[in-house]
C-alpha cells in the first residue's frame, strides 16, 4: 500500500509511501489517499499528513500516464483535504514540489523540516495548475514567491518557508502531531466554522452565507453554554460538538 494511517489520542497520522519515487503519487496512490482522507475525517479530529524515506511528495508520478481523470480526481481530493471540517496539518520534508505543493496548501498548518525544499515546476514541464492551486500558493507564501517559483521555476528552502509564513512551526513529524493534538480538545464548531470563514470571499455570497449559518449554529450551541461553564469553572471544558 502507499498510503498508511494509524490513529493515537483523535490524530490520524497518513503517510505517503513510495520512497522509490521520493513519494510522487500515481493513480493507485491518489485512489489510497482519497480514501484515507474519508474515513479520517469521520473517525479522527485532526490530521496529519506526511511522507515517508525524508520526503514529503514530489509531485505527480510522471513515469506513468498523467490524464485528465488524474487531474480531475486530483482536484477533488485537494477540495476534500482543503474542506475538512476538523485541522489538518502538513509534516514536510525534503521534496515538496507540485503535487506535493497542492497537498501542502490543502492542509490548514504546516510543520517544516530544515532540509525541506519548495517548488512548483509547472513552466519546466509546458503544463499548468488549477486555479485553486494559484489561488492557495499566494495566500500562503506570498504573491511575491507564488511568482517566483511558478514564473521562473525556483526552489525555495525551509528558511523561505518560516521567513514568508508558510511554516507555523519549524520540525519534523513528532512536532506536526504536538501541533495537531493542540487541536483536539477544542471546540469542533468553531474549527469547522472557522475554516469556511477563512475560505470565504467577500464575492461569494454562497459562502459567506455558509459561514454566516456556522456562525449562528456556534452561537446557539450546547458547546458554547459548556465553553462558559467551565470558564467559570476554572477547567478545560468538554466539547461535542453540538
Amino acid at each position: 500500500m502507499a498510503i498508511h494511517s494509524r490513529t493515537t489520542d483523535r490524530v490520524t497520522v497518513l503517510t505517503i509511501d513510495r520512497t522509490e519515487r521520493r513519494n510522487a503519487l500515481n493513480h493507485d496512490a491518489l485512489e489510497e489517499l482519497d480514501a484515507a482522507l474519508a474515513t479520517a475525517v469521520t473517525t479522527s479530529r485532526a490530521i496529519v499528513l506526511t511522507g515517508a524515506g525524508g520526503h514529503f511528495c514530489a509531485g505527480a508520478d510522471l513515469t506513468e500516464l498523467e490524464d485528465v481523470t488524474f487531474t480531475d480526481h486530483l482536484a477533488e481530493v485537494l477540495t476534500r483535504l482543503s474542506t475538512a471540517p476538523i485541522t489538518t496539518v502538513a509534516a514536510i520534508s525534503g521534496s515538496c514540489m507540485g503535487l506535493g505543493m497542492q497537498l501542502a496548501v490543502g492542509c490548514d498548518l504546516r510543520v517544516v523540516a530544515d532540509d525541506a525544499r519548495f517548488a512548483v515546476p509547472v513552466a519546466k514541464l509546458g503544463l499548468m495548475v488549477n486555479h485553486w492551486t494559484l489561488e492557495r500558493v499566494t495566500r500562503f507564501w506570498g504573491e511575491g514567491a507564488a511568482r517566483h517559483m511558478v514564473l521562473t521555476g525556483a526552489v525555495l528552502t525551509a528558511d523561505d518557508a518560516w521567513r514568508l509564513g508558510f511554516s507555523q512551526q519549524r520540525g519534523g513529524l513528532d512536532a506536526a502531531i504536538a501541533l495537531a493534538r493542540q487541536a483536539v480538545d477544542l471546540a469542533p464548531l468553531t474549527q469547522a466554522g472557522s475554516k469556511l470563514g477563512f475560505d470565504a470571499h467577500g464575492g461569494n455570497h454562497a459562502e459567506v452565507a455558509r459561514y454566516e449559518a456556522a456562525f449562528a449554529t456556534a452561537w446557539a450551541s450546547d458547546d458554547l453554554t459548556e465553553g462558559r461553564r467551565a470558564f467559570r469553572e476554572r477547567r478545560t471544558p468538554e466539547f461535542q460538538g453540538r
